[in-house]
């Protein structure tokens, strides 16, 4: 799908660092009024799928128990880029707390924390909230770079120098 002035897309080395690097997203759900729920979540990427622990009475989960399409968008407001993954979820239910410290891993860096006490700290927060683990897999990828885009390039120069002028 070509949109006029469409920003020009992520190489596919590009996207995979993204998803890999990136810790946090957006998932959008079907709400049963037929409204989207849209609501940022942590992530992990691996295999190719979006890992997201949430709780199981979450309003993502019930709407995915009735409709598993659902929408991840991964950007970055700072350099114009991101990722939006059209999927179907899953819900797993087994094994949460031998997964849970892998679909964390993301957020140790954060908590500055080392391993062995990363799988504490997710054992706990199994324990702490009823915890499933979303799996999204891809059926369409579209992304988007706006630093491509000459047109955005040049406006954010412009924007720099009238910001950067010294007022008279």
């Amino acid at each position: 799908m070509s949109y006029a002035r469409q920003a020009p897309p992520l190489a596919s080395e590009e996207i995979e660092s993204m998803l890999k690097g990136n810790r946090f997203a957006r998932i959008c759900t079907h709400n049963e009024d037929g409204t989207i729920h849209a609501t940022p979540v942590s992530y992990r990427y691996i295999n190719g799928q979006i890992l997201i622990l949430t709780n199981i009475e979450s309003r993502k989960v019930k709407n995915i128990k009735r409709n598993n399409d659902v929408t991840v968008l991964v950007d970055e407001v700072n350099t114009l880029r991101g990722i939006q993954i059209h999927g179907t979820a899953e819900i797993d239910y087994d094994n949460i707390y031998e997964k849970a410290p892998t679909v964390l891993e993301t957020a140790r860096p954060v908590l500055d924390v080392p391993k062995e006490k990363l799988e504490r700290i997710a054992k706990a927060y199994v324990d702490t909230f009823k915890l499933v683990i979303l799996r999204i897999t891809p059926k369409h990828t579209e992304s988007f770079d706006y630093g491509k885009y000459e047109a955005w390039s040049n406006w954010g120069k412009t924007l720099s120098s009238i910001i950067d002028e010294k007022q008279g």
